[in-house]
């Protein structure tokens, strides 16, 4: 498991980011939460997850370990994968999806293109409960 990588930022787009660790150049997917953190930065460390599909293994970056947690809860919800999770994210900053989800607030949620009304129940319902136990 890849947990950070720390290098130069090669390449810089609003989805994505190629960041040169030791002459090695890796391609991440990002929110629009972490592109803002990062657009005026040379020199970056990355949290990450490696999602392994059957055609493709995609490294996802995020600014924090609050957002990589995020993340990775979205994922686990039945019917969001990580595109969809890194599209809630860039649509909202981590403490107002958690805000939306701790509230029930479905049609907040639903505002998030991809994200139906069966979908917004289902991550309120998986974890509402998880994320009201973690300290802000």
């Amino acid at each position: 498991m890849i947990a950070f990588l720390k290098g130069k930022l090669v390449l810089l787009e609003p989805t994505q980011v190629i960041v040169e660790v030791n002459g090695v150049g890796y391609q991440l997917q990002i929110s629009l939460q972490t592109f803002s953190e990062i657009k005026e930065k040379e020199n970056i460390m990355l949290h990450t997850h490696l999602a392994i599909r059957e055609d493709a293994h995609v490294l996802y970056g995020f600014s924090n370990e609050a957002e990589k947690k995020l993340f990775q809860q979205l994922i686990s919800v039945n019917g969001v994968g990580p595109s969809t999770a890194i599209v809630m994210l860039s649509y909202m900053n981590s403490h107002e999806l958690k805000s939306a989800i701790i509230r029930e607030d479905a049609a907040a949620l639903q505002m998030i293109k991809g994200i139906g009304g069966k979908t917004a129940l289902r991550v309120i319902i998986d974890l509402k409960d998880k994320l009201k136990k973690e300290s802000w």
